[in-house]
């Protein structure tokens, strides 16, 4: 009952003939130093074996323009079909990992995976993030921040997808002293 949670399309794979795209929601932040994730994939997934073999993949965030192309990765196959070339999404080159980042996609977090825990339905393999890329056109120009309202970014809870990013108060907003 942990909702609602990031839509991610995360990419994996080390060939253009093998580049999949997968839509997880069972993602999120480990470690700030240094920086890690993890990522919940099905055994049973055709991207299980791609990311196990290669212990690589990159998080690519969604946003509202992408969440039919989010949503129909994750409801067919890589084994069937090449996701890339039927949603039209662009595969780009990434700085470490030979997995493909989302051109589209305003962040590209790359990973390389440290070790996969074996927890039941989904195995999760938790990563060290080793290059981040982030789209110009979401930053905030006064404080080189990533601009949350600006992308437009897609929650998933419970089947269902929704648009995030309502801006409420920085941490510690709520104990700030205000000035006389």
């Amino acid at each position: 009952m942990i909702y609602p949670l990031p839509a991610v399309m995360v990419t994996c794979g080390s060939t253009h003939e093998n580049y999949n795209i997968i839509t997880i929601a069972w993602t999120g932040t480990v470690s700030t130093n240094p920086p890690m994730c993890y990522i919940s994939v099905r055994p049973s997934r055709h991207s299980y074996d791609l990311i196990k073999k290669n212990m690589e993949f990159v998080i690519n965030l969604t946003t509202l323009d992408l969440a039919k192309q989010t949503d129909w990765c994750g409801v067919l196959s890589g084994r069937n079909v090449n996701k890339f070339k039927e949603t039209g999404l662009t595969p780009i080159s990434g700085d470490i990992v030979s997995a493909p980042l989302i051109a589209e996609s305003p962040i590209n977090i790359e990973c390389k995976v440290k070790d996969i825990l074996e927890l039941g339905s989904h195995h999760m393999f938790l990563a060290e993030v080793v290059a981040i890329h982030a789209s110009q056109e979401f930053m905030n120009e006064d404080t080189g921040e990533f601009d949350l309202s600006k992308s437009n970014i897609i929650n998933y809870s419970h089947g269902k997808y929704y648009e995030a990013g309502k801006f409420i108060g920085k941490f510690g907003f709520s104990v700030k002293k205000r000035k006389k």
